[in-house]
């Protein structure tokens, strides 16, 4: 049996910030776990830049932006196994993995951070119709076989999904001397950033068409054809409105799902909404030392919000090893309303917080002009004016601490008020970018 204090299961942006911050809040006999050949998680296929405006202040690419983290994890004498897949998980936080240098293994661990990240939706998720021939792929395989590979998966390209990786695929694919022939989008909005939309699709003059779906597949041995429609406002393909794109690539960008399979098998509880676990101000799950940070908590579009999340998680492990962290005192539970589609934490404990409580969130559609409300225990505390929200696009709030003295069991609510109103072409608007 292995021991350590802190066992952090991932070794993406979120697994890496998680280690180094336990360990500068006094934590020693830190170990990471990382199923790929190296450290740094998706980062390692993104080599377009964009990341680390938040966090350094720069434009960094995405293995720039990993490989600070790694020096600096390694600089601290953190350990870490790589090629070595988790197979198991238990509330008493014991631990069990396999790789092919030390074999199967026992690991028993005072605390756990879950960091496993987030996988693409496949096309057996979306039920696509037609036969099943080469060229499919998601947009994150096919990032990772042109960027990390060297391999160019097709010459004449169709993109289903407007996802930040489907939408800076279809830059990726351009700039590789592919045609990209549009992108079409079920929702009548699209669930990238603005900027992306601004600079991998109008850029190009990459077209994109919103409220179609593909209805069809061409094709036995390859992709030969793709048949798209547009759809009512029932998602259902509108008869008549059929074009049909001669390509050989198809690529899916449909969402991410949080890997979660871990954490379902350890019994912690889950959030219907984000495919999350419910954590609380500390990261913290239900089973008591099992935080939980990043994309495997819920979707973030920005790596930098990634890493102040799991340094927040990284720091309450520390402090629960340390005997630091309150568990007694107030509970107050956040729901999102009229708007917000989720708050992430779900539960705060404001014995816990320092000075202010951040909370996370996203709305369910497109707005303009609206006003964004918290309230307390049924008292206006906040009251932010927002000039457009989007899905694709997290919201914060900052609560002061003063503001969270109420009763136990009381609720923090935020939601969206005023003249709320959808807007189809407004990404279409480069205003902002």
């Amino acid at each position: 049996m292995l021991n350590y204090n802190v066992v952090v299961i991932g070794g993406g942006p979120a697994g890496l910030a998680a280690a180094i911050e336990a360990k500068k809040n006094g934590v020693d006999n830190i170990l990471v776990i990382e199923r790929d050949r190296e450290l740094g998680g998706i980062l390692q296929q993104c080599i377009h830049n964009g990341f680390g405006l938040h966090e350094f202040k720069e434009e960094l690419t995405g293995p720039e932006y990993a490989e600070r983290f790694i020096v600096e994890l390694r600089n601290m004498g953190i350990e870490y196994k790589l090629d070595t897949m988790v197979l198991d998980m238990n509330q008493n936080k014991t631990i069990s993995a396999i790789n092919s240098t030390d074999g199967f293994m026992n690991i028993q661990a005072k605390a756990i951070v879950l960091a496993m990240g987030c996988r693409e939706r496949t096309r057996g998720a979306i039920s696509i119709p037609g036969a099943r021939p080469a060229g499919v792929f998601t947009a994150g395989t096919a990032q990772r076989f042109v960027n990390m590979e060297g391999y160019m998966v097709g010459k004449k390209v169709v993109i289903l999904g407007s996802g930040d990786i489907g939408l800076i695929m279809a830059r990726r694919m351009t700039l590789e001397g592919a045609q990209v022939q549009a992108v079409a989008e079920l929702m009548p909005f699209s669930g990238g950033l603005t900027r992306n939309i601004v600079q991998c699709l109008d850029d190009y003059g990459i077209p994109l068409l919103l409220s179609h779906t593909i209805t069809e597949i061409k094709g036995r041995d390859r992709v030969e054809g793709i048949v798209i429609a547009q759809v009512d406002e029932k998602f259902k393909p509108i008869p008549g409105t059929e074009k049909e794109f001669e390509c050989d690539t198809l690529l899916l960008s449909v969402g991410l799902i949080p890997e979660n399979e871990l954490s379902v098998q350890a019994g912690v509880d889950m959030d219907r909404i984000t495919s999350g676990p419910i954590v609380n101000e500390a990261m913290e799950t239900n089973i008591e030392g099992v935080f939980a940070c990043g994309n495997v908590v819920h979707v973030h579009d920005l790596v930098d919000f990634v890493t102040a999340e799991s340094r927040r998680a990284g720091a309450s492990a520390a402090k629960y090893v340390n005997n630091e962290l309150k568990k007694e005192g107030t509970t107050l539970k956040t729901e999102g309303k009229n708007g917000v589609r989720y708050i992430v934490p779900q539960v705060v404990r404001p014995e816990n917080i320092d000075k202010t409580l951040d909370l996370f969130m996203r709305v369910d559609n497109v707005y303009h002009n609206v006003e964004m409300v918290v309230k307390i225990d049924g008292k206006e505390v906040k009251r932010m004016k927002k000039r457009h929200v989007a899905p694709g696009e997290m919201e914060s709030v900052k609560i002061k601490k003063e503001d969270l003295s109420c009763a136990d069991g009381s609720k923090i609510e935020v939601y969206l008020e005023k003249e709320a109103c959808l807007k189809k072409e407004v990404y279409l608007e480069k205003e902002g970018a």
